[in-house]
């Protein structure tokens, strides 16, 4: 195996079907990544735009994906590095391990702040702070924070919100419930949101300088 760094490998995983994204994630933290889920690669353009992805996982069904990094994908096979389907997790870690073996770390970019207020969300440490002092979230809300400044300024679907915190019922109204929370931490008055607003009939926007 692959001796991981002290900032753990990041992994963009790319996968339309809903069980497989979230076992998929389940497994490839435990082996120690970093792991973010995308439905398709609309939703994957989205997140890099915010974040920076050391391997993709790509689904053969979630359309095409430009990334800059290496790119293991799921299916039948063809040109470049292929898992078949049904994944096996054991094989596709053992795939991307090989394929870090082999691939120079990249340099990593200074480490992104965005502002909003008197708050400060550090990007690649993923934590929140206020005039310099640490804000504690609980982890469901360092989830939604992740999700939010991954497209600062642009709005987040509530399903997209619900994947992160991998909350599975339809309908179910959790991801209300937990922005209310945060609100709570970074709103003077969370019923007149400034900083994450609700976008009606879509979802939620974190607007930042």
């Amino acid at each position: 195996m692959a001796a991981l760094p002290e900032t753990p490998v990041h992994l963009l995983i790319v996968v339309p079907h809903e069980e497989t994204r979230k076992l998929l994630r389940t497994w490839l933290g435990r082996q120690g990544f970093l792991v973010t889920n995308a439905r398709d690669a609309d939703h994957a353009a989205r997140l890099k735009a915010g974040l920076d992805f050391d391997l993709a996982v790509l689904d053969e069904d979630a359309g095409p994906l430009e990334f800059d990094g290496p790119i293991v994908y799921l299916g039948e096979g063809g040109h470049g590095e292929w898992v078949a389907k049904p994944v096996d997790g054991a094989v596709l870690t053992q795939r991307i391990n090989a394929i870090l073996d082999r691939t120079p770390p990249p340099d990593k970019p200074t480490p992104k702040v965005l502002k909003f207020g008197p708050f400060a969300y550090h990007v690649a440490e993923g934590h929140l702070s206020c005039e310099g002092e640490r804000v504690k979230l609980t982890a469901t809300e360092a989830k939604l924070m992740r999700a939010l400044t991954a497209t600062p300024n642009h709005p987040v679907t509530r399903a997209e919100l619900g994947d992160e915190m991998g909350e599975t019922e339809p309908g179910s109204r959790a991801v209300d419930v937990q922005i209310t929370r945060l609100r709570r931490k970074i709103e003077a008055d969370p019923k007149m949101a400034k900083y994450l607003q609700t976008v009606r009939g879509t979802g939620y926007v974190l607007m930042v300088e």
